[in-house]
């Protein structure tokens, strides 16, 4: 049984218990990943997976029940066992479903074909042997992999809601390890995109250029100074604390930006965007996992706090709209808050002149740690860094092994420059995205003493 003919029967099967509101939601995934070590493939992959899950209100409580078999029985067996969970919740939190007939964008997307495994199997391939081309300090401990999916998502409700989306997507990854006979370094790049146009030699010099730039690194001076935060490295962070932005975390205590909201959170030169339909996401699409139409919309503008991010349930409890943020990390999973691609708007900066307005300090490119260095909770972190001193305006010699500390919502609010172009890293089906970025007021812990910053 396909998906439209189980749908029916689910249809039929909860008119038939009587149900005046309920969602089927459907999402499949085919995937194909290899990775390469030396210059033999060394894991392949490939799957399908996906299912449907049902979610029914009964005496104003959700019910949720999900399967991977489509068949009749089992359309039957899903309403059941979502009414009987619905049920035997004890909540007080209104649920509601989405309305059909709103307003969807079309994502803009470039279509391409999703790559076979003979193709991902030449490109990794072909990886390896750019990154041992490209300089005579690599070693072997190179590894390069490529994935690539096809992901549909399909949802129904008893408002008139009937939505459908396909997305293709391929990633590419190329890490190099260096040596000059007395250490060794790594570093990485990928590149989300068509694989047919994707340079991949450019991809794997660029990483072994990053690696090999870093041997003999010393470590930064401790103090506080100016620090550059790469693109990537600003990701990172974005990345790790993103969830202060999302009402759920919020309403549940762990974010100090309840209630926030039209007040002043960060530099005036910092807008930081939520965008569905960035040019460099994963998976552009125009609606969430409730069927919410999808929208750009800035959580700051110029400082302020615009908007937390919100599902329809975290909505309803905190008198607000939803601002299309539901989320299902699978079919089965229950909808929660997160962004599609947080975006921190460029500046008018080129790096070269955001180094000369630095002066001096340090310019990271790379955290680690950032699990148990960072806490989410109160914006915390000390993290293991490496990158390069600033003096005189320009990068110089490398420096790792050192910790840069700080507080991600005093970091918001010490913003003082941003590069004019950012950068964009996908974290799963979520994207970061920001320019160079340069702080005041962080603490640099190395050795030695602060001055030479």
């Amino acid at each position: 049984m396909n998906y439209q003919e189980f749908k029916t029967a689910v249809i039929a099967a909860a008119e038939k218990a009587g149900l005046q509101d309920y969602e089927l939601y459907y999402a499949t995934s085919e995937s194909t990943s290899v990775d390469a070590f030396q210059h033999e493939i060394n894991t392949f992959s490939s799957s399908l997976e996906g299912g449907v899950c049902f979610r029914c209100i009964v005496a104003g409580r959700m019910g949720y029940a999900s399967t991977q078999e489509l068949s009749m029985p089992m359309a039957e067996d899903l309403v059941r066992r979502a009414m009987s969970n619905a049920a035997s919740l004890e909540t007080e939190e209104k649920e509601t479903l989405v309305s059909g007939g709103g307003s969807y964008r079309t994502p803009e997307k470039k279509e391409y074909p999703l790559p076979g495994a003979g193709e991902l199997i030449d490109a990794v391939l072909r990886g390896q042997d750019a990154l041992y081309a490209a300089d005579p300090s690599v070693i072997d401990g190179c590894a390069s992999s490529a994935a690539a999916s096809r992901d549909t998502i399909a949802i129904y409700n008893s408002r008139g809601l009937d939505l459908s989306y396909e997305n293709t997507s391929a990633l590419f990854f190329s890490e190099a390890v260096v040596s000059d006979g007395t250490e060794m370094n790594n570093s990485f790049e990928m590149k989300l995109g068509d694989l047919r146009e994707t340079n991949i030699p450019e991809l794997a010099k660029k990483a072994v250029l990053d690696a090999k730039s870093k041997l003999g690194a010393g470590v930064a001076p401790t103090g506080a100074y100016p620090v550059v935060f790469a693109p990537k490295a600003m990701n990172s962070l974005l990345g790790t604390f993103s969830g202060i932005f999302s009402s759920e975390t919020a309403r549940k205590g762990l974010s100090r930006l309840l209630g926030k909201e039209g007040e002043k959170i960060a530099s005036q030169l910092v807008t930081l965007t939520d965008d569905p339909f960035y040019g460099e996401s994963a998976m552009p699409i125009g609606f969430d996992a409730e069927g919410t139409p999808t929208y750009t919309k800035h959580v700051i503008e110029k400082g302020e706090l615009r908007t937390l991010l919100y599902n329809m349930k975290s909505a309803a409890a905190l008198g607000k709209t939803s601002t299309g943020n539901g989320s299902k990390s699978s079919y089965d999973a229950p909808v929660e808050v997160r962004p599609f691609t947080m975006v921190l708007q460029p500046g008018t900066l080129t790096e070269e002149e955001l180094l000369k307005k630095a002066g001096s300090g340090v310019y990271i490119d790379s955290l680690g740690g950032l699990h148990a260095g960072a806490n989410p909770i109160t914006g915390d972190f000390s993290l293991q860094s490496a990158g390069y001193m600033i003096e005189d305006g320009v990068k110089t010699r490398a420096v790792r092994s050192f910790t840069v500390a700080g507080n991600f919502y005093t970091l918001l609010q010490n913003i003082v420059a941003l590069s004019d172009k950012a950068e964009c890293r996908s974290m799963g089906m979520t994207g970061y995205a920001s320019p160079a970025v340069m702080v005041e007021g962080l603490s640099i812990a190395g050795s030695g003493s602060s001055q030479g910053a």
